[in-house]
């Protein structure tokens, strides 16, 4: 089994990239707002508990079934220890899967520009209030440190982005070609 896990800001394009990579691999995609979305139509607010155990339940069956892979996607603040201990917990539940790391960088700017796409608001209705969203971006982007220093990840599998001039087709096809997918 594989597991690749698409890491970056928000709205950098994991989820994008995602699908084009689901789309020419065969593995699965469980992007993160796919955890999120039906817990805040559920609840009617964002619950981050529930939202760890629907996601604790979707990997834990997962990685029992013989599938080809899965692709995860998720903000992962660098200055975070509980983060990194998240992604310590992901290797545990996916330990005979291989695992890649693939880090998708871009400036805020393009960022925010993507916050409108139809893709994306399509699959995440949450972000539909477009001040609100943007607001979220940017603030995100002063509390936590969202992108990696060079050497920082230390997994052997990883893949580092620029994704600002390329399409979502074109990084799928570099994460694909990369780690043989």
């Amino acid at each position: 089994m594989k597991l690749v896990i698409i890491i970056g800001d928000g709205a950098v394009g994991k989820m994008t990239v995602g699908q084009e990579l689901a789309k020419i691999t065969g593995l699965r995609l469980f992007h993160n707002h796919m955890s999120i979305e039906p817990i805040i139509d559920i609840f009617g607010e964002y619950n981050g508990d529930i939202v760890r155990k629907f996601r604790e339940l979707v990997f834990t069956e997962f990685a029992k079934k013989d599938k080809y892979g899965l692709i995860f996607t998720y903000i992962w603040a660098f200055d975070s220890q509980s983060d990194w201990d998240y992604m310590e917990h992901l290797r545990d539940i996916f330990k005979d899967a291989d695992i890649y790391y693939v880090e998708l960088v871009a400036p805020q700017e393009i960022r925010l520009q993507r916050n409108t796409t139809e893709n994306r608001l399509k699959h995440k209705p949450s972000k539909r209030n477009l001040e609100w969203s943007d607001k979220m971006i940017i603030e995100s982007d002063l509390e936590n440190r969202l992108v990696s220093n060079e050497g920082e990840i230390p997994y052997e599998n990883y893949l580092r982005i620029d994704n600002s001039a390329i399409s979502a087709e074109q990084a799928a096809l570099l994460i694909k070609n990369r780690f043989e997918l």
